[in-house]
Parts: structure tokens; C-alpha cells; sequence
């Protein structure tokens, strides 16, 4: 991610950072002074233009002369001309000025109040309604990305350099028979479910980034291979889903998979990195999607959507950015989703059948260079998220916490955060997020979250100290 550093841009800012040097030079417009405006007003009229509509997207930088109300003050006043950033002396009153660097504080402050103070120095957190403390079932790990757990409570667990365990009592034993995987960037051996017929089957379905080679490249894309796992080995291996089209980039998998009590499969694919393209394009074109297959690697012929022959696809609903999480709601019964926005604007969805999630055309994030991609952060045809974070948390797995085991917390959603290492607890009502809660603060990059047959939450944890941890809760 590039850092932006200066405090405030102004149109023909850019040109100066990035070197767009056929862009007009830029002063500040010389308005009727007395017609003072709100703080969000003139953001919204002078600043949204480059930096976005969401100022505490805009925020979310380092700031190269200072982020005090003063600094911020100095810097929409007197500007940085050399630096391309105009005086706005002739354009605010002092007073909007003032009102202007306090508004843009509170974006600031918002963003520091994910930075915590430390590492813990113990395994026992505090929440509002219960403490917990860690449980640790396995250490010394690569990046965990997924977990499953077998009827007899055993957990699968596969790392992304394309290993792939089985533990129990706390020992973990290698499968064999793992796919080649393309462990780069963002890719390599991804999630795993358990068929839901395991006991008769003995089938275990995974994603990962498939390679293969193009013209002296090698591209790479998000498949789906099922396979029989009998004791430490995998036999019967088939791969039941590849998303077209392949590509060379090596980010925005997506990769997380999910049953419905139907016995239907939901895999979610990223749209690497491609959203000019990818993700509204419906006709040969997998990436920046939803689909639902069946186990067999079929077309249920339900699935909304057809192609231009009127064959059924495997898409479910599009405009996906890079779906990092999919569950199902135990008491509703609707798919929800998390996905990471750009900067800013990572998303919560319930997923419908046939709906368009917007990205790129809406967005709550703005580019990591500054810029804006969108507008827009809703529109017509255009389903909303039902909740958003500012700054960016990356979010990951996420679970239901349906035991009693977590009184307090039962009925609620727990997502893991990658960027600012805990785990956010939302609360649920009529499916809004009412309230939010930060868990395990700076226990390290949050990757999958489950609950366990035996009603725990389990956390996969990656840097500083890859492992995974049961919260147990404390009387």
C-alpha cells in the first residue's frame, strides 16, 4: 500500500505526487465568505472530489506535516503550494477552517482507535460481558487459512504453503495427496469444509490457487477439489470447480466455501484485481463472484443465472470485490459475507440470489494511491452492504456464535480482523449490526474463526505467532 502524505488534497494535487503533469494548475475558489457552511458540507464540496465521499477514508494515511487540529489548520489555510496543495485562506472563514480540522480529527482519531496500545502480555481478554482466556491447540504453524472439523471432533486445518493437518489432542498429523498449489502472493492452499455426509463418504472439499502455464506464464485462479480422506491420505482426488478466466495476477482468491442444508456447495471468488472488468461481467466470466454448485461439481438448475446458449451457470449473485468469508445465519438461514473493500469500505453483505454487490460501481473505500474509484456508494439495482468498516480492518473468517457456551455473546457475529490483529464481535438485531466490540486486541492477523461441535470458538492466528487458539470463557 502506498502512503499518501500529505494532509489535505486538492484537485491538480496528484499531478505533484504522481507526476500527471498535463494537470491544470489549481487555486482555491473565491467564495462569499459570509455564506459559512457546515464542516461535512465544504469536505463534501471542496475535498470529496479528490479524496472521496467518505472522509474517514481519506484519513487513513500518514500525515507528513503534522495531524494536530493546529497542523490541520496550518495546512487548509496557508497550503503547501510547492507540494500542490492550495491556500484556502480566501475561500473559509477562520471559523470554518477551525470547524473543518475538528471534523477531519474525529476520521483521524477513528482510525487510532484501531492501533492498540500493546502485544498482550497474557492469554486473558476482557470483554464488556465475559473474559476469556486462550486455549492454544496448535503452535509453530505456516498461515493457517482454513478449518473444518470432523463428527468425531477432530480439526483439519490447511496452510497456505499447501499443507494440510489433521489434529487431534493437540497433534497434528500431515495428509498426503494435496494438489499442486500456486503459494504466492495471496494464493496457495485456501479453505476446507467437511461434506455433511462425511460419515458415509469420508469427503473433504478444499480451494486453492491452481496453476498452470500460458505462452512461458504462469496464471493462476481459485478451484475447488474434492477428495476422500482415508486416515492421513487423500484418494478420489476431482476437481470439481475452476473460475474462468485464468489470470497472472496473484491476489483476491476469495476462496471460502460453504453448505447449505440442501447439500449445496457456495464458493466465493475474488475478481484478482481486475474490477474494471471482472466482477460486472456476467458472460464467461467467474471472478468477482458468488456460485453454488453441487458436491459433484454440477449445475443446480435453479442457479439464476444463464448463458447466452440458456445454459444454467454456477453464479449466484455478482459484483464481489474479494469475498474473504461466507456463513450461514442459524436462525434465519440467510448467507452472509464479508469481503475487503480498497481503502476503506470493507463490507458486510447478506447474499441474495441474483444480486448485484456493487463493486466497483459503489464503494465506501477510495484507491490506496488517493484517488477515487466511485462516487457513488449506492445505486439503483445496487444491494447495500448491511454494515461497513473505516478505516479497512481486512476482514476474514467469521462465525455465528450459536452456544451457550458464550451466553453473552450468543446470537452474534465474530469476524476476524487482519489488519489490526483482533477479533470485532457485532452484535445482531433483525439482521443490522447494532453494536460492535473489539476481542483479542493485538493477538496477531486474525485468519478463520469457527465454532467447534464442542461449542468453542476457535481462531486461526498468523503473525506474530502463527497458531490456533479455543476462547475459553472464565467464571
Amino acid at each position: 500500500m502506498k502512503k499518501l502524505i500529505l494532509p489535505l488534497l486538492a484537485a491538480g494535487t496528484l499531478a505533484v505526487l504522481y507526476g500527471f503533469n498535463d494537470t491544470p494548475a489549481y487555486s482555491a475558489p473565491k467564495y462569499n465568505i459570509m455564506a459559512e457552511k457546515t464542516p461535512a458540507e465544504n469536505y463534501a464540496n471542496y475535498c470529496s472530489g479528490c479524496h472521496g465521499e467518505k472522509m474517514d477514508a481519506f484519513t487513513d494515511r500518514q500525515w507528513k506535516h503534522g495531524s494536530s487540529a493546529k497542523d490541520l489548520m496550518v495546512s487548509i489555510k496557508k497550503g503547501w503550494i510547492d507540494e500542490g496543495m492550495p491556500a484556502f485562506d480566501k475561500t473559509f472563514t477562520d471559523k470554518e477552517i477551525s470547524e473543518l480540522a475538528e471534523y477531519i480529527k474525529k476520521g483521524i482519531q477513528n482510525v487510532e482507535d484501531f492501533n492498540f496500545d500493546s502485544e498482550p502480555i497474557t492469554g486473558t481478554f476482557k470483554s464488556e460481558q465475559l473474559t476469556v482466556t486462550l486455549d492454544t491447540i496448535i503452535t509453530k504453524t505456516d498461515v493457517v487459512w482454513g478449518m473444518a472439523f470432523l463428527p468425531d471432533g477432530s480439526l483439519i486445518a490447511t496452510e497456505r504453503g499447501g499443507t494440510m493437518y489433521k489434529i487431534n489432542n493437540k497433534k497434528k498429523t500431515e495428509i498426503s495427496g494435496v494438489p499442486e498449489v500456486l503459494s504466492e502472493g495471496q494464493g496457495g492452499l485456501l479453505d476446507v469444509v467437511v461434506s455433511a455426509t462425511f460419515s458415509a463418504d469420508n469427503r473433504l472439499f478444499f480451494s486453492y490457487s491452481k496453476p498452470k502455464k500460458e505462452n512461458g506464464k504462469t496464471l493462476a485462479t481459485t478451484a475447488v477439489m474434492s477428495a476422500k480422506l482415508e486416515g492421513t491420505k487423500l484418494n478420489g482426488q476431482k476437481i470439481i470447480f475452476e473460475a474462468l478466466p485464468y489470470a497472472p495476477t496473484r491476489h483476491h482468491y476469495g476462496s471460502r466455501l460453504v453448505f447449505d442444508k440442501q447439500g449445496h456447495l457456495y464458493i466465493s471468488v475474488g475478481e484478482r484485481g481486475n474490477e474494471n472488468q471482472n466482477p460486472q461481467t456476467l458472460e464467461n466470466n467467474q471472478l468477482g463472484k458468488i456460485h453454488r454448485i453441487n458436491p459433484d461439481g454440477s449445475i443446480p438448475t435453479d442457479n439464476q443465472f444463464k448463458d447466452k446458449s440458456g445454459k444454467t451457470t454456477t453464479i449466484y449473485c455478482y459484483g464481489n470485490r474479494n469475498p474473504q468469508s461466507l456463513a450461514f445465519n442459524p436462525w434465519t438461514g440467510d448467507l452472509w459475507e464479508t469481503e475487503h473493500g480498497p481503502r476503506g469500505g470493507d463490507e458486510i453483505n447478506i447474499i441474495q440470489p441474483g444480486n448485484n454487490y456493487g463493486w466497483p460501481v459503489t464503494s465506501y473505500g477510495i484507491n490506496y494511491n488517493g484517488t477515487t474509484i466511485t462516487n457513488k456508494t449506492t445505486a439503483p439495482g445496487i444491494t447495500d452492504p448491511i454494515t461497513y468498516w473505516i478505516p479497512s480492518i481486512a476482514p476474514s473468517g467469521m462465525a455465528f456464535v450459536n452456544s451457550d457456551v458464550y451466553k453473552p455473546w450468543k446470537g452474534a457475529l465474530v469476524v476476524g480482523s487482519l489488519r489490526f490483529k483482533y477479533l470485532n464481535l457485532c452484535y445482531i438485531k433483525d439482521n443490522k449490526v447494532v453494536k460492535q466490540e473489539k476481542l483479542l486486541k493485538n493477538i496477531g492477523r486474525v485468519r478463520d474463526v469457527r465454532v467447534g461441535p464442542d461449542g468453542y470458538i476457535y481462531v486461526a492466528v498468523e503473525k506474530p505467532a502463527s497458531a490456533i487458539y479455543r476462547l475459553i470463557p472464565m467464571k
